[in-house]
C-alpha cells in the first residue's frame, strides 16, 4: 500500500494518511469477492482477446495511414515515417472494464489524413485484415457529435473515433499530454482527443491506481444498479463518477478500496455544492477555447453539481444535472452512507449496497411515458436518440410546476416492436397502446441494444444527422401486418405535500413536443411523439424483470381523494389499462 509521500495530490491536503487496519483490509477482501460474484471482472481469455484486438487495430491504423499517404502521392520517405497510433480511453483505459464492455479507441493520424479518409478506407481495411468471420458488426456514423465506427471484432465490441494532429508524422512513441499538440486542430479533433487526455490525467492524479480501480468498480456498479448512471438523461456519466472516486483517493491516499467507498458516501454526500470537484487546479492553455469558469461565463454559474475535467481545456462533466436528479443523487448518497456504515459495523454486506433500484416497483404512483415512434427501423434509431437527448429539458420544465416536488427520469429507454393490421391500430400504438406488441420480439433497453446511430443522436448532434426519409409507410411482415417501432422513456413524478388538487402540466408537455418536432429532420408522416400519464399499476409488464412485483390497483376508498387531472382522465385501452394522452382534453390548473 506504499505511495509516493513527496507528491501532493489534489487541490487540498489529504484528510487522512493512516494505513489500513486489519478490519479495513478484511472489508476490502469482502468487497472484491462480492464484485467477483456480481460478474464485475472478465476472464483471462477475454482480456487476451482484447489485447489481440487492439494489436490488430494498431496494425490496421499504420496500414491505413500508409495507404492514404500513397494515394496522395507523397514521397516514400514521408510514407515510411507517417506512422499512426491508437489510444484507449473510458473504462478500458481506466482498468474497470468487465465482460462485454466496449473498448473506446482513438485513432490518431498525421495532418494529411482526413476524417473522410477514415470513413472511406478504415472499414475496408478492417474487413480485409481481420481474420475471416471475425467482424460481426461494422457501423460507421460519420455525422455523430464525435464521429465513430462501431464494430465487433473477434467478440470484442470496439468504438473507433478519429483525430488528426497538425503534425507530419505520428510515431508510436507519441503521447497526448503536451497541450501544444492541440494547436491548429478542428473542434471535432479536440473533442476526440479529450477522452484519452482526461482518462490519462485521472490515472496520473490518483495515489494508487489499484485502489482507485477497486473503488471505482464498486461505485460504478452501485450507480448502475440504482439507475443514476447516464449523462444524457441528467445523472453523472462514467467519467464524472471516476473523477469523484479519484478525489476521494486523493483525500485518503493510503486507504483501501473499501474505505474509499465508505468515505465517498461520507464526503460526496456532504459536499458543499455548487463548489466544484477538482482533481487539480484549472489550467490555462494555448487555445482560444472556452474553459470552465463561472466568474466569466454566466451559464457555468448554473451548474448544480460541477465536476470539472482535469485535462485542458477543463469543462464541466455534469452540466446536465437538474434539481430533480440532484435531489435523487443526494438521497442515494445518503442511502449509500447508511449502508456502508452498517457494512463496516458488521450488520450488512456489500451485496446490500448493490441492490437494485425500486423506480418502477415502489418509488412513484404517477409516471409520464414519453413514447417516440417511427414507421421504419432506421428512422427510429435517429428519432428516439433525438427525443432521449431532450428528456432532461422536459424534466427541467416539470420542475417549474409547484405541485411537483421531483421529476425523476429513468436512465434508459424501452424499445418495443408492434405489428398492426391497419391505420387505426397504428394510431393506437403511437399513443401508447401495447395490445399489438410483437410477441416474437423481446423488449430491450437502450443500454442493451447499444445502437450506435441512436447513441450518436442521443449525444446531442442530431441536428447534423440526416433522417432516413426513403419511405414513410410502415414495414410490412409476411402476414401483411405493418411494423411500428417505438422507444419509451419514463419519468417518475413525486408530488409536493402541499400540492393543489389539480395538476396541469399541459404547458410543459406541449413545449417539449414543440422542441422535438421542431427538429429540422422531423417528418410527421414518419415520426411520432406522445406523452401518456400512467399510474404505477398500469405500467407495462416488461419493465418488471422476473422476480419483481408489479404494483396493484388500490381498493377504492369512500373518502374524497385528490383530483389529478393530468394523471387520470379519459380512459384509453392499453394492455387492458386506463391511460390518457397529454394532448387530449388538456387539463386546466
Amino acid at each position: 500500500m506504499a505511495t509516493n509521500q513527496s507528491r501532493k495530490y489534489g487541490v487540498t491536503p489529504p484528510v487522512s494518511q493512516n494505513f489500513p487496519t486489519e478490519a479495513e483490509l478484511a472489508a476490502n477482501d469482502a468487497l472484491i469477492a462480492e464484485l467477483k460474484r456480481q460478474n464485475n471482472f472478465e476472464g483471462l481469455e477475454e482480456t487476451e482477446r482484447r489485447k489481440s484486438t487492439l494489436q490488430l487495430i494498431q496494425k490496421i491504423t499504420v496500414e491505413f495511414v500508409k495507404h492514404v499517404s500513397k494515394t496522395k502521392n507523397l514521397p516514400q520517405s514521408v510514407v515510411d515515417k507517417a506512422g499512426g497510433k491508437i489510444f484507449t480511453f473510458g473504462s478500458y483505459r481506466l482498468g474497470v472494464y468487465g465482460p462485454g464492455s466496449d473498448i473506446d479507441t482513438l485513432v490518431v493520424v498525421p495532418q494529411h489524413v482526413t476524417r473522410e479518409d477514415f470513413f472511406e478506407h478504415v472499414p475496408t481495411l478492417l474487413e480485409r485484415m481481420a481474420p475471416p468471420g471475425a467482424i460481426k458488426e461494422l457501423t460507421p456514423v460519420p455525422d455523430a457529435y464525435v464521429p465513430i465506427i462501431k464494430l465487433e471484432l473477434s467478440g470484442i465490441s470496439v468504438d473507433l473515433i478519429f483525430a488528426r494532429l497538425a503534425l507530419q508524422s505520428v510515431p508510436i512513441t507519441l503521447t497526448l499530454k503536451d497541450t501544444s499538440i492541440l494547436r491548429g486542430l478542428e473542434e471535432r479533433d479536440l473533442r476526440s482527443l479529450n477522452g484519452t487526455r482526461v482518462t490519462d490525467e485521472i490515472l496520473e492524479l490518483v495515489p494508487q491506481q489499484k485502489t482507485f480501480r477497486t473503488a471505482l468498480r464498486g461505485i460504478k456498479l452501485w450507480a448502475q444498479r440504482r439507475a443514476i448512471y447516464s449523462n444524457v438523461i441528467g445523472f453523472p456519466g462514467g467519467v464524472a463518477w471516476a473523477m469523484l472516486v479519484a478525489r476521494i483517493c486523493q483525500l485518503y491516499p493510503q486507504a483501501t478500496g473499501s474505505v474509499v467507498i465508505e468515505k465517498f458516501f461520507l464526503m460526496i454526500g456532504k459536499w458543499p455544492w455548487p463548489q466544484p470537484v477538482l482533481l487539480k487546479s484549472i489550467e490555462d492553455g494555448p487555445l482560444q477555447v472556452r474553459v470552465w469558469n463561472p466568474k466569466i461565463y454566466n451559464g457555468d454559474r448554473f451548474h448544480l453539481m460541477p465536476i470539472i475535467t482535469p485535462a485542458y481545456p477543463s469543462m464541466c462533466a455534469t452540466h446536465n444535472i437538474s434539481m430533480s436528479t440532484k435531489t435523487i443523487l443526494i438521497r442515494e448518497l445518503e442511502r449509500g452512507r447508511a449502508i456502508t456504515d452498517k457494512i463496516f459495523s458488521g450488520q450488512l454486506q456489500w451485496k446490500d449496497l448493490f441492490s437494485k433500484h425500486t423506480f418502477f416497483t415502489d418509488d412513484y404512483k404517477y409516471y409520464l411515458s414519453i413514447i417516440a415512434s417511427s414507421r421504419t427501423k432506421d428512422a427510429q434509431k435517429v428519432w428516439s436518440g433525438l427525443v432521449e437527448s431532450k428528456v432532461r429539458l422536459l424534466v427541467s420544465n416539470l420542475e417549474t410546476q409547484e405541485a411537483i416536488a421531483v421529476a425523476r427520469p429513468f436512465n434508459k429507454g424501452f424499445e418495443r416492436v408492434h405489428h398492426c393490421k391497419n391505420e387505426d391500430e397504428i394510431y393506437a400504438v403511437l399513443n401508447g397502446d401495447l395490445r399489438f406488441q410483437a410477441t416474437n420480439v423481446k423488449t430491450e433497453t437502450t443500454d442493451v441494444a447499444k445502437d450506435p446511430v441512436h447513441a450518436a443522436a442521443a449525444q446531442g448532434n442530431s441536428d447534423e444527422m440526416a433522417m432516413p426519409n426513403g419511405h414513410t409507410e410502415a414495414t410490412t411482415n409476411e402476414d401483411g401486418e405493418q411494423t411500428i417501432y417505438n422507444t419509451t422513456y419514463y419519468i417518475g413524478l413525486e408530488l409536493a405535500q402541499d400540492a393543489t388538487k389539480k395538476l396541469d402540466i399541459s404547458y410543459q408537455t406541449k413545449e417539449f413536443k414543440e422542441i422535438c418536432t421542431g427538429w429540422q429532420s422531423y417528418n410527421r408522416d414518419l415520426n411520432s411523439l406522445s406523452i401518456v400519464h400512467t399510474r404505477n399499476y398500469d405500467l407495462p409488464d416488461d419493465v418488471f424483470p422476473l422476480g419483481e412485483v408489479k404494483p396493484t390497483r388500490p381498493k377504492k376508498k369512500v373518502s374524497k381523494k385528490r383530483d389529478l387531472d393530468a394523471m387520470e382522465e379519459t380512459p384509453q385501452p392499453s394492455n387492458g389499462v386506463k391511460r390518457r394522452r397529454s394532448d387530449e382534453k388538456e387539463p386546466t390548473a
